[in-house]
């Protein structure tokens, strides 16, 4: 069974860094859609950075980009999320997600509708 497994979470003071890491088992990240999404209290759960593993489309939300980078490494299946310039606003349960690649639907789509879900590391970032 494909698991997911988060790590990296922690509590950092507005400007901080944290580098978040996402462990697969079962099964190689290369050629999947993978990505971070985030859920803080109260509100709905959304897309943070999304890539297709093949070194293809890359998604940012836009109240991350440029503060936050998604990168991989194929041969310890492992997906990273280095998060800098931390701000209140992305305090948040941070969730590692994976999904077969479907043609014709991004990635963020197919995460949504089929991925396989890690249990959630916990970033807090205080004022």
């Amino acid at each position: 069974q494909v698991q997911l497994v988060e790590s990296g979470g922690g509590s950092v003071q507005a400007g901080g860094s944290l580098r978040l890491s996402c462990a697969a088992s079962e099964y190689t990240i290369s050629n999947y859609c993978m990505g971070w999404f985030r859920q803080a209290p109260g509100k709905e759960r959304e897309g943070v950075v999304v890539i297709h593993t093949d070194g293809g489309t890359i998604y940012y939300a836009d109240s991350v980009k440029g503060r936050f980078t998604i990168s991989q490494d194929n041969a310890k299946n492992t997906l990273y999320l280095q998060m800098n310039s931390l701000k209140p606003e992305d305090t948040a349960m941070y969730y590692c997600a994976a999904a077969t690649p479907l043609k014709g639907v991004a990635c963020i789509t197919a995460i949504q509708a089929l991925g396989h879900w890690g249990q959630g590391t916990q970033v807090t970032v205080s004022s």
